[in-house]
């Protein structure tokens, strides 16, 4: 048995039938493929049985699935700044599973294309407007597992993030949803040993599910660095010149 592996039973199904009925307007989902790729079947699995369950309004699906392959769609590859395969993308790549969000995972990623469908985040109005401020950028990699029962809340809330900075017009805050058993390597750079554990633009922030208020807290303090960075460095061009 894999360790990442796709499956529902009728009930599951009809729960996510139910589910999905909350969808308001049509949500894209794109698949990154490729030749040699254990886990591509999985993630188009999983893709398929969602657009399966996914309503109907005006005589068309609500949830709808691009799959490009390595290979052959490398400029999507180069576009949405996918490296790894399979990857499952939405807005423009803002919003990124580098692997498959099998098992637990798949909870947060329904909950994740309804409120994006509903145009919702839950977020709090003092985050949104805190996240509309940040104006570097920001790569927030969720590590999860499918069994972890806490991991799609760690998601979800990334993911949502990302999704307020998008609807700002920045392409650069991105929610990396990584699955450690496909890409250990990432988990390992980490050193990993529970999860959901998240980074913030390379540095191990919280292991566990943090407090929407903490979070937005460390991305600021993520992108003051940053700043402080970037004015050291203009400083040192210009004291050269």
């Amino acid at each position: 048995m894999k360790p990442v592996e796709v499956k529902f039973t009728e009930e599951e199904k009809q729960e996510l039938r139910e589910a999905l009925e909350d969808m308001e307007k049509p949500v894209e989902l794109h698949v990154f493929i490729g030749p040699n790729c254990e886990y591509c079947d999985e993630m188009l699995k999983l893709v398929k049985t969602l657009e399966e369950a996914a309503p109907v309004r005006n005589g068309q699906k609500l949830i709808k699935v691009h799959v490009w392959e390595k290979g052959k769609h490398d400029e999507m590859f180069k576009k949405q700044k996918v490296e790894r395969i399979p990857s499952l993308t939405m807005l423009d790549g803002v919003i990124r599973y580098t692997g498959v969000p099998a098992g637990e995972e798949v909870r947060g990623l329904v909950e994740t294309i309804i409120r994006i469908s509903t145009d919702d985040s839950g977020l709090d109005e003092s985050t949104i407007e805190r996240i509309k401020k940040i104006n570097v950028p920001v790569h927030i990699e969720i590590v999860v597992t499918p069994q972890c029962p806490y991991c799609p809340y760690a998601a979800l809330l990334a993911n949502m993030f990302a999704f307020e900075a998008w609807k700002a017009g920045r392409r650069d805050f991105i929610a990396d949803t990584v699955e450690a058993y496909e890409n250990p390597d990432i988990a390992d750079k980490y050193n990993v040993t529970s999860v959901p554990a998240i980074a913030i633009n390379g540095v191990l922030a919280f292991v566990g599910v943090p407090y929407e208020e903490d979070f937005i807290d460390r991305i600021e303090r993520v992108a003051l660095k940053h700043e402080k960075v970037e004015t050291q460095i203009i400083s040192e061009s210009a004291t050269g010149l």
